[in-house]
């Protein structure tokens, strides 16, 4: 069967989420200047070219869902956002790799508050394996460690799904972020350090052999939950069937409630912000309403005399035959306007985190514009 593989070669993607240097052992290292552990490669839009005029910061309230392009960090795909925007706060939920593309969920202003419950939702992968080789790094930007001359049929690989389906123990790799006794893991192991990893469990909801060539390579699609390494995947079902493998293409097609229809390229985004700058278009339609990342949690809508004590960060006493009878966490409306996330609880509405939306926030033919 003839498999059409991803047009360029990548590093995959952690879906652990902190992909952050240490401040201790940064101190210790040589520096560096992005948050991935084997590619210091910057994406095309820094490295060292004209700096750009400095713009005055502003409030923005949102999130940018960015189709993040091979070659370029995590952070630093933060950071030209962030620039594009003027944006005087922003950040990301969940690291993608240089190598790997797709989603990357980018908050910004109050939207950072949001955050965690993007990074608690699913994520959903499509992947390549390239099969007959192991490296230390899982990906193909490490070393090769272990060869062989089998491949594997169609037939042995979706016999073997079901054992990485469901609850499962999986060692994260060498080269990953976690952290042992305040350092890295991936600055131990380019020190030549052996990583004392232990396997924790994970939820891989659904995995699926997509594409298979008999030449070597697999496609596969992967939905999984927070903390799951899609290179583990790859080097453990290598070594289950006797091959080994490892991860050479990633597309990250879904983080929580954000899909790939939900995207936006970096050149479309700079497009439209040269567009705003000439008066022929806002900004504000590449953004996301900060709610979006609330899309699994019940509304609760209040009156304005409620919204004003929960504003304050004073409780509400809910009564009467429209008090709502559940209990947990709610974000709070008032007059269709996101207000707080609160904790509601025997009537009582206790506000967690309130949000200030004023300044730009998502227009709302956002979708139409873009």
């Amino acid at each position: 069967m003839t498999m059409t593989t991803p047009a360029a070669t990548l590093a995959p993607h952690d879906a652990q989420l902190d992909g952050a240097d240490d401040a201790s052992s940064a101190q210790a290292r040589k520096p560096r200047d992005n948050n991935d552990p084997r590619n210091n490669a910057r994406g095309k839009d820094g490295g060292g070219g004209n700096k750009q005029p400095r713009r005055d910061k502003r409030d923005v309230h949102g999130w940018v869902v960015l189709d993040k392009p091979i070659g370029m960090t995590s952070t630093h795909a933060v950071a030209v956002v962030k620039r594009l925007f003027s944006a005087k706060r922003a950040g990301h939920a969940g690291t993608l790799d240089p190598l790997a593309s797709g989603g990357l969920p980018i908050a910004m202003g109050e939207a950072t508050k949001t955050v965690p419950f993007v990074m608690d939702g699913r994520k959903r992968y499509r992947f390549t394996v390239a099969w007959g080789e192991e490296r230390d790094t899982d990906d193909t930007e490490g070393k090769v460690t272990q060869t062989s001359e089998i491949r594997p049929t169609p037939e042995a690989i979706r016999a073997l799904l079901p054992r990485f389906t469901g609850l499962i123990e999986q060692t994260p790799p060498q080269y990953s972020a976690i952290k042992i006794a305040g350092e890295r893991a991936y600055d131990m192991a380019r020190d030549g350090e052996i990583v004392p990893l232990v396997p924790r469990p994970v939820e891989i909801h659904e995995l699926t052999l997509v594409e298979h060539d008999d030449s070597g390579k697999s496609v596969f699609e992967a939905e999984c939950g927070k903390g799951t390494y899609v290179r583990a995947l790859a080097r453990d079902m290598g070594r289950l069937l006797g091959c080994y493998g490892h991860i050479c293409a990633l597309r990250r097609t879904l983080v929580g409630p954000f899909d790939e229809a939900d995207m936006i390229p970096l050149e479309q985004l700079q497009a439209l912000c040269d567009r705003a700058a000439s008066g022929e278009g806002s900004l504000a339609d590449a953004l996301l309403p900060v709610e979006t990342a609330l899309d699994d949690i019940p509304a609760l809508a209040v009156t304005r005399a409620d919204a004003a004590r929960l504003h304050r960060g004073q409780a509400v006493l809910l009564r009467g035959r429209d008090a709502p009878n559940t209990s947990g966490t709610v974000y709070v409306t008032v007059a269709g306007r996101l207000l707080a996330l609160a904790e509601l609880g025997n009537g009582e509405l206790i506000p967690k985190r309130v949000f200030n939306l004023s300044g730009l926030t998502a227009s709302s033919n956002a979708k139409e514009s873009i």
